[in-house]
Parts: C-alpha cells; sequence; structure tokens
C-alpha cells in the first residue's frame, strides 16, 4: 500500500514539475515576442518611476541597460530592446 502512494506521489510531482517547466518556457517565448516599450512598461515602471528617454543619451541607456539587466534579471534579448527603445526617442 505505502509503495502504490509513493508512486502516484512521484508521478504526482513529475506532472507537477513538466507542467511547471512547460509555462516557464512559454512565458519566455512570449517575452522574446514583445516591443522594447512593452518590455519597459513591463519590467521598469513596476519598481521605479522611470525617467523621460530622452533625459539620458544613448550611450548612457546603454550603461543604465547593462545595469539594469542584472538588477531587473532580463535577458540580453530583452535588455537590448528596452536600450533600443529608449535610444529611439533621442
Amino acid at each position: 500500500m505505502k509503495k502504490k502512494i509513493y508512486i502516484y506521489a512521484l508521478l504526482l510531482a513529475a506532472f507537477a514539475a513538466s507542467a511547471f517547466i512547460q509555462g516557464c518556457s512559454s512565458a519566455k517565448e512570449t517575452l522574446a515576442n514583445k516591443s522594447g516599450a512593452q518590455l519597459w512598461s513591463e519590467n521598469c515602471i513596476r519598481c521605479h518611476n522611470g525617467p523621460s528617454p530622452t533625459e539620458f543619451t544613448d550611450v548612457q541607456w546603454k550603461t543604465i541597460g547593462m545595469h539594469m539587466q542584472i538588477r531587473a534579471n532580463l535577458t540580453s534579448t530583452e535588455a537590448k530592446k528596452i536600450v533600443e527603445f529608449l535610444q529611439s526617442a533621442n
């Protein structure tokens, strides 16, 4: 009896892990399809009031983007899209 419960628990855990991994990969795919403006509004604004895109130069935005990629746990693609969006206003 204990063996059956152990097997069911193991199968349930495997199913839950599979569903979690599948959900994470589809969420990453969705993020990859977003524009820099969308990523900026969803990631930057949730922690602080973002400055105006014209407040910094292109070089400064690139430096800020590298810093915030680490702080906000962004992928390099996401950070690049955000920086390009902010630079496009200059």
